[in-house]
């Protein structure tokens, strides 16, 4: 039966799935990593079990040749399966990629164009693509774009109030990221409620160690909070969200911070990490539960960003009726899902504390029947998501 193989390709590292395209059945997943340093690490899980082993990888192309090796030895067969596809996820698509593309020679510059957009990616997922080419010849390759469900979001969603022309040359606007999740997790809510998604207004809450909402009006998103890059929007574990430009001034004019300190600051020492010293959440709320006032400000920061999103999202659409939680913080963590989303009772928007508590790995309903709106948990699958684009990519 044929199937499609998901890359997510870092710059040291790729994880990848093989996905059987009828029945949507995970075959097998993996991690190769430590790619270029002395000793490699190579993790092949399939139904049978799990094996691994460590050897040096040079590059991506080692890497592949790596995985391969893992499917020879340990199954399950790619002629038995065979490749109809490679599915890529790219972080940055800028304006040009609405959809999933199939991979050419225009489309791999057009990608390693938009890398000054997204540095730390684009290059790694080009590499991975690249290595894929390699591996296999003779399957097409899709790039799935984290960027592409936000494209139709309208210009007064995604237009910043500078200089236009300037912003123009310089591609400034509202990209938005999470997109593949986004997009599978408001069509499988909607399939949850057993409504076609274009009926429906909700509020998405991806809550990772980066964490986005996505406005979804009609299965289309209409309004997203991070924007050029993955900083803007709520608190994450490490980046700081929103924050007024001037603060980089202040810091440049009073310390002499240069770009790449102030880089690094946002990115990587701010957030839960910078307010509390612990950039995980679980770690901030148990802090917080034994009476360390760093953390516990550090969750009432978290979560009154989050309630002020959903506040400002529910007046652009007017009408809401759920608020879905997904990711890693959002599927698994019933303080932050009633604590955010607590005193919006006068919106219609109410959880009920024991369907909240109640754990589940499967879509479910945290909010009273009485509730006008629904307040659901839906775990994301952003592998067959992009298993799907990739699938209706070389299908049409």
């Amino acid at each position: 039966m044929s199937a499609i193989l998901v890359v997510n390709s870092g710059s040291s590292s790729f994880k990848y799935q093989l996905i059987e395209i009828e029945t949507e059945q995970v075959l097998a997943s993996g991690l190769v990593e430590r790619i270029g340093e002395d000793v490699g690490h190579t993790k092949h899980t399939t139904t049978e079990g799990s094996w691994e082993s460590e050897d040096p990888i040079a590059d991506h192309t080692a890497g592949f040749a790596a995985m391969l090796a893992a499917f020879g030895d340990h199954g399950p067969s790619l002629d038995e399966h065979p490749l109809i596809a490679v599915g890529h996820r790219v972080v940055h698509g800028g304006k040009r990629f609405h959809e999933a593309t199939i991979v050419t020679d225009l489309v791999k510059i057009n990608i390693e164009d938009l890398s000054e957009l997204a540095p730390l990616h684009n290059p790694a997922n080009l590499a991975g693509i690249d290595a894929a080419q390699k591996a296999f010849p003779s399957v097409p390759q899709v790039a799935v774009f984290d960027t592409a469900f936000h494209q139709t979001l309208p210009p007064a969603a995604y237009t910043y109030a500078i200089d236009a022309s300037l912003a123009e040359r310089q591609r400034i606007r509202r990209y938005g990221f999470h997109g593949t999740s986004h997009k599978y997790v408001s069509g499988a809510a909607a399939e949850y409620l057993g409504k076609d998604v274009s009926s429906l207004r909700m509020i998405v809450l991806h809550l990772g160690n980066g964490a986005s909402v996505c406005a979804v009006d009609g299965g289309r998103s209409v309004e997203t909070s991070m924007g050029m890059t993955p900083l803007e929007g709520l608190v994450m574990g490490t980046r700081s969200g929103d924050l007024d430009p001037a603060v980089l001034f202040h810091l440049n004019r009073k310390t002499g911070m240069g770009f790449a300190e102030l880089d690094e600051l946002l990115n990587r020492r701010s957030g839960l990490l910078g307010l509390s010293g612990k950039g995980d959440m679980r770690d901030v709320q148990k802090a917080a539960a034994a009476g360390d006032p760093a953390a516990e400000l550090a969750l009432e920061v978290y979560l009154h960003r989050i309630r002020g999103y959903v506040g400002s999202y529910y007046a652009q659409l007017r009408h809401l009726d759920a608020v879905v939680f997904t990711a890693g913080v959002g599927e698994n963590n019933p303080l932050v899902r009633a604590r955010s989303l607590a005193g919006l009772e006068e919106l219609g928007i109410t959880v009920d504390a024991e369907l909240n508590e109640a754990p589940g790995s499967e879509a479910r309903t945290i909010s009273p029947a009485s509730s006008r709106v629904k307040v659901l948990v839906v775990p994301t699958n952003e592998e067959l998501e992009i298993a799907r684009q990739s699938f209706a990519a070389v299908s049409a």
